[in-house]
């Protein structure tokens, strides 16, 4: 975790606010607060945010019509609205004026937190040597802040997913994730949606950094757990 990675939560229930404060220091975020637009904007301009988590209804406005203005005058960290409505219009409205994401509440922390990554990582913010540099993964030489992977010095498409998993699995390179572990971090979901996903993506990635993909000896399954990348 790249700890200089900074959030603005902009939200007008003081408690809701502080509680989201002390969950993503806890994460290694520098966070500050602002309870309506026009603290918002105010602490946009003296200090930009690496993201922003922007509840739907301030006290001054309103969290959309924000979002509109900061978009229009050239802000383009990740916005991630918050908002108790669950209405589809208010999703596509909100993703129409520039949002990245849209969460409903009440939600999951480790929800939220898994979202807040992936935003960062999409923007390039959050930096470690592991992405910073060209690394070896089986017969793969891997990129994460260029998106590029070489299977045996030949470049293959791989999708922006692919190397967020691929990059969780190698910074726990050793350990045993569980399906729902990988769900939850990497895609956001709840652990309790039925899915292969998971196995999927295992399984594109698996042609990208085995030397036979039929026979995996980097990426391996272990059988009632999940999988686990060797170091």
């Amino acid at each position: 975790m790249d700890i200089s990675s900074k959030i603005l939560v902009v939200e007008d229930d003081v408690a809701m606010g502080m509680g989201l404060r002390d969950n993503l220091e806890a994460e290694g975020y520098t966070v500050q607060i602002a309870t309506g637009a026009r603290e918002a904007r105010k602490k946009i301009k003296l200090e930009m945010p690496d993201l922003l988590l922007l509840d739907l209804m301030l006290t001054d406005g309103d969290g959309i019509s924000l979002c509109r203005t900061l978009r229009s005058q050239g802000f383009k960290a990740p916005i991630i609205m918050l908002t108790a409505r669950g209405e589809e219009i208010d999703k596509v409205l909100g993703l129409e004026v520039g949002a990245d994401d849209y969460v409903v509440k009440p939600f999951g922390l480790q929800e939220l937190l898994a979202r807040v990554r992936a935003h960062l990582r999409r923007a390039g913010v959050i930096s470690t040597d592991s992405n910073a540099t060209t690394v070896n993964i089986g017969v793969a030489q891997v990129n994460f802040t260029g998106h590029k992977l070489l299977r045996n010095g030949q470049a293959r498409d791989v999708s922006t997913l692919e190397l967020e998993l691929l990059y969780y699995l190698y910074e726990r390179r050793g350990q045993v994730l569980s399906r729902d572990t990988l769900l939850s971090d990497v895609w956001g979901q709840k652990a309790d949606i039925v899915t292969r996903t998971v196995d999927n993506f295992i399984v594109r990635l698996r042609k990208h950094i085995e030397p036979d993909p039929t026979t995996p000896q980097h990426l391996i399954t272990v059988h009632g757990r999940g999988y686990k990348l060797l170091a």
